[in-house]
């Protein structure tokens, strides 16, 4: 019988499906990531690993875990947690949950777009703060969308899915990507490809979905704000050290940009202390994929991967297709 850790307790309909599978070996300790060396200990002997963003997935941790290891699924799309060629080196199986949380991410990069330039979240704490107010002609000035132009970093499958939605809102699409969309694709979300600093240049809004590799690394730092539009938003839903939050601060705090709005953060789940200051910043704790279906979604096609790589099949979502 196989023995399979899983990093945290996922929600009800995966746990369900893991059972009579294997030996479960379930972390339920407080909800914080799991400590290293617990990790290091508890992988031990396994012969697969369910695991989330927050588990290091390397050469010590593959050590650890000894050579029966045979699949690591991991519950998310970004693999940055994951050293892939290791895993292939050593013929395990690595496999991620894409497409099942593409429209829930694109619906809550919109929910931080609309937050920025109608100021909803400001509106929100100004009320709830009880001070005096009377409607006035100059209260809580925001951003129009209609007919602005929407900057895509990262055209994969949520950004064009966030694309999709920029156009019932009348917006003009752009995008920077590693390479042009297919016409097919590019045609009916009428966007136009553009160069990393076209797009700085030309964009109200920026709404970033790139992967983090080391060329995208701090990708928007303080020369990038420098060249945003003073009344440009920029929303990140990607990964948070794509972003130097340092630079994004001072560019809000000083006009350079109208505001942002942060789903992920460089040290998750710390916050830099001068982001939680300003008016002009939206920030949520990693909701991007929070809806009971996609969560849901996300969890049962771990689980189908995990168990698939353990049953010497191919996972839906396998990442190093070599190995087999």
């Amino acid at each position: 019988m196989a023995e399979v850790l899983v990093t945290r307790r996922l929600v009800d309909d995966a746990m369900a499906a893991l059972e009579g599978t294997g030996e479960i070996d379930l972390w339920e300790g407080p909800p914080t990531a799991i400590p290293r060396a617990e990790l290091l200990s508890r992988a031990k002997g396994k012969d697969g690993i369910l695991s989330l963003l927050t588990e290091k997935i390397d050469a010590e941790l593959l050590d650890a875990a000894g050579p029966q290891l045979r699949v690591v699924a991991n519950y998310a799309v970004g693999v940055d947690n994951i050293d892939i060629p290791e895993c292939t080196r050593r013929g395990i199986l690595v496999a991620n949950t894409p497409d099942v949380l593409t429209e829930a991410t694109a619906d809550l990069a919109w929910s931080l777009i609309l937050s920025c330039v109608r100021r909803v979240a400001e509106g929100d704490r100004f009320l709830r703060s009880r001070q005096e107010w009377i409607w006035d002609p100059r209260m809580m000035l925001g951003q129009e969308l209609y007919g602005r132009t929407i900057g895509i970093v990262g055209c994969g499958r949520i950004g064009q899915a966030t694309a999709r939605r920029a156009l019932g809102f009348g917006m003009r699409v752009i995008y920077h990507n590693s390479r042009p969309l297919p016409a097919e694709i590019a045609g009916p979300l009428r966007a136009e490809l553009r160069s990393f600093d076209e797009l700085v240049a030309e964009s109200d809004v920026i709404s970033v979905h790139c992967p983090l590799t080391p060329a995208t690394h701090h990708l928007f730092n303080a020369d990038v704000f420098a060249r945003m539009k003073p009344s440009a938003v920029m929303v990140n839903t990607a990964r948070g050290p794509v972003v130097d939050e340092k630079a994004l601060a001072e560019a809000v705090r000083t006009g350079e940009i109208f505001g942002a709005g942060l789903d992920v953060f460089e040290r998750e789940p710390i916050v830099e202390e001068a982001l939680l200051d300003l008016d002009g910043v939206t920030l949520v704790p990693h909701l991007g994929s929070a809806t009971i279906q996609t969560r849901t979604a996300m969890g049962l096609l771990a689980v189908e991967n995990l168990l698939a790589g353990l049953n010497g099949e191919r996972p839906r979502g396998l990442l190093n297709p070599e190995v087999l």
